[in-house]
């Protein structure tokens, strides 16, 4: 990708002009900024306890574009949806209506999903009482699934972090929300402890191979044998997917997943060959560290993760550049697959192949980017493209690439889906990921928006890029009339809904959530949603109300990031009030780890050198700012703009 500077170009000298380099333009440049920009240090941002912070005022009035109707309409129209949709699928004390019993080790990551995105969208600005909301409905989930066996100690007592990471994006969207609340701070120093030895009942973590001891694993320590039991409920969705092994005795088809006389056999051969050891798919518990670290600062939790990315970059060097799917006990590769590399759990075979080894991978890359601004992280999730990329060929008219390995060889041929490569491009800003997409897709095809809905707030990564970009423009008014009209399609699934508790299945009420938040997200942070198996929410800015001294954007207020490049931004801000101004700080980054450098509008520019700015739009204001950026540039942190060196709990 082209570099793109905001700034003036460099002169004949080797040097970019100034602000105020030339002393003729002085007073012509002050003058300007009188009728655009008020920058410096304001009575408002005094009042609002934040140090250093410089504040803009757009006063340029101007009918609201239709991008913003439509996204405070959304903003607005999302909190109704939600009580109605709570109301009807859970008791007054917030549990889900649902079952007396519900046996085996999964299910309780689909009711944390099924209300995961409730406080995502009170820090993008929903009212104060989804965020009340939210909490209730995740000590109800945990109540109930502590009842039915799942849950000990608030955490899943042992299960894949597949599913770890489905569960727990919802406390992580917490510290974001308000890291002053000091159960969610406990809960994410305890969470984080279970790897890191810090319970005695769960001894996960062996620290000097750096490795994590089982691919089962949570509060109760590592699962090294599974039962029968703990697969009960998950063996009608397996019975879809291919054989963990081709050589189980008596066992031919996937259909023995449901057979109760040939199971003992699947199940033995996982518990002889997979349940000891590392898998990649561990990597994602990298969040739960980074989570516990924006908290408090602690570089036990950074070390943490750095070390185990570099065990995970160590085994993949030592097995010639792919990354093996299973490490025995000893650290060796294979050491329970008879040598072989592939075949672990959640591996390069077994259930879906590629798809976990890249999320976990560029999870734990982007987390380690953020912690340390070192884009090299990436290396490991660019690996396994850059690997199965090699493999590729042309079928039908379309680059195809493996995602399974077996005895065999590569098999299993399909396009490689853009969202994760976009996830690595963005996070990096780096020509070479720009164009490693290009060989697995047809960027010009995302031009033209079809709206797509997969699990989670995700699905339409592809004609959001091609938006930021500088093609698409008509994609703002499409994606939120889009997540408009699929809140009401699952609000009538809701009011339509005659199904009781006993017909209902796990995934019930994910299904019909419909707090639908994609593309509030995409226009207004300027980032992707966050990877739906456990990835934060990397962006490019954030918003705080300082007058209510609150996460999220002011009402009336609406936002959209129109460019995103890697040395900056463009944010066009507009306020909807007709006789009231509004203030809003904008922080770069969804945890301030990167800076504003200078900002710009209508061809004057001045430096800010911070990773806050206050913008204050007067009544029925509209306008467009340029805000350079460094990427990277801080140390992470869930601290709102006034809390001081440590924040505060109550």
């Amino acid at each position: 990708m082209t570099k793109t500077r905001f700034w003036p170009p460099r002169s004949p000298r080797g040097h970019r002009g100034g602000f105020l380099e030339h002393a003729s333009h002085n007073l012509v440049v002050l003058s300007v900024i009188c009728l655009f920009l008020s920058i410096g240090h304001s009575d408002a941002a005094d009042l609002f306890g934040v140090r250093d912070l410089q504040t803009v005022e757009i006063k340029t009035l101007a009918p609201p574009p239709e991008w913003a109707v439509w996204e405070r309409k959304l903003l607005e129209a999302l909190y109704p949806a939600a009580i109605e949709y709570v109301g009807t699928y859970t008791r007054e004390d917030h549990t889900l209506i649902w079952r007396d019993e519900w046996p085996g080790m999964d299910g309780s990551d689909d009711g944390y999903e099924s209300f995961y995105n409730f406080p995502l969208y009170y820090l993008l600005g929903g009212p104060a009482e989804i965020h009340e909301l939210s909490r209730k409905l995740w000590d109800g989930v945990t109540r109930q699934f502590t009842r039915y066996g799942q849950i000990y100690k608030e955490f899943d007592g042992y299960y894949d972090w597949m599913h770890h990471g489905e569960s727990y994006i919802y406390i992580y969207f917490y510290g974001l929300a308000d890291p002053t609340v000091l159960k969610d701070r406990d809960r994410a120093l305890r969470f984080a402890g279970l790897y890191l030895n810090e319970d005695s009942e769960a001894q996960n973590w062996d620290p000097k191979l750096k490795l994590v001891r089982s691919p089962v694993n949570g509060s109760r320590g590592p699962r090294f044998v599974n039962s029968a039991e703990d697969w009960v409920t998950h063996r009608p969705v397996l019975a879809n997917y291919p054989l963990p092994f081709d050589d189980i005795t008596n066992v031919t088809t996937s259909a023995a997943w449901i057979d109760d006389q040939l199971f003992p056999y699947i199940l033995q051969a996982m518990n002889d060959r997979m349940m000891r050891g590392d898998v990649p798919l561990n990597l994602t518990a990298t969040s739960l560290m980074v989570n516990a670290y924006m908290y408090t600062g602690n570089e036990k939790y950074k070390n943490w993760v750095l070390d185990y990315i570099q065990a995970w970059t160590e085994r993949t060097r030592r097995n010639n550049g792919i990354i093996p799917d299973n490490v025995g006990l000893s650290g060796k590769i294979g050491e329970n697959m008879d040598g072989k590399w592939w075949g672990g759990y959640y591996g390069w075979r077994w259930p879906h192949g590629l798809f976990n080894q890249l999320e976990s991978t560029t999870i734990s890359g982007m987390n380690a980017l953020l912690l340390t601004g070192d884009s090299s992280y990436l290396d490991l999730p660019r690996s396994v493209m850059d690997f199965v990329i090699k493999e590729g060929k042309i079928e039908s008219g379309r680059f195809v690439v493996p995602h399974r390995y077996k005895d065999d060889g590569w098999y299993s041929f399909a396009p490689l889906h853009p969202q994760t490569p976009i996830h690595v491009w963005y996070a990096s800003g780096e020509p070479g990921d720009w164009q490693r997409i290009g060989q697995i897709a047809d960027v010009s095809s995302w031009d033209d928006f079809r709206y797509s809905k997969q699990k989670g707030d995700s699905g339409n990564e592809a004609p959001w890029v091609s938006f930021i970009r500088g093609r698409n423009p008509d994609y703002p008014v499409q994606v939120l009339k889009a997540n408009y009209a699929e809140t009401l399609r699952r609000l009538e699934m809701c009011r339509t809904d005659k199904t009781t508790p006993d017909e209902q299945d796990v995934h019930h009420w994910q299904n019909r959530n419909p707090v639908v938040v994609e593309g509030l997200v995409h226009l207004m942070l300027g980032g992707p949603a966050n990877i739906y198996h456990g990835g934060l929410l990397h962006c490019a800015v954030r918003y705080f109300d300082p007058r209510q001294q609150r996460a999220g954007i002011p009402q009336d207020v609406a936002a959209l990031v129109k460019r995103v490049q890697p040395d900056g931004i463009t944010l066009h801000l507009v306020n909807l009030h007709t006789s009231e101004s509004r203030d809003v700080i904008v922080q770069a980054g969804a945890f301030g780890e990167h800076r504003f450098t200078k900002v710009k509008r209508d061809g004057v520019s001045a430096d800010v050198n911070s990773r806050f700015l206050h913008v204050r739009l007067h009544a029925g204001a509209s306008g467009a700012i340029e805000m350079g950026m460094q990427r990277y540039a801080n140390a992470p942190s869930y601290a709102f703009p006034w809390h001081r060196k440590e924040i505060p709990v109550k």
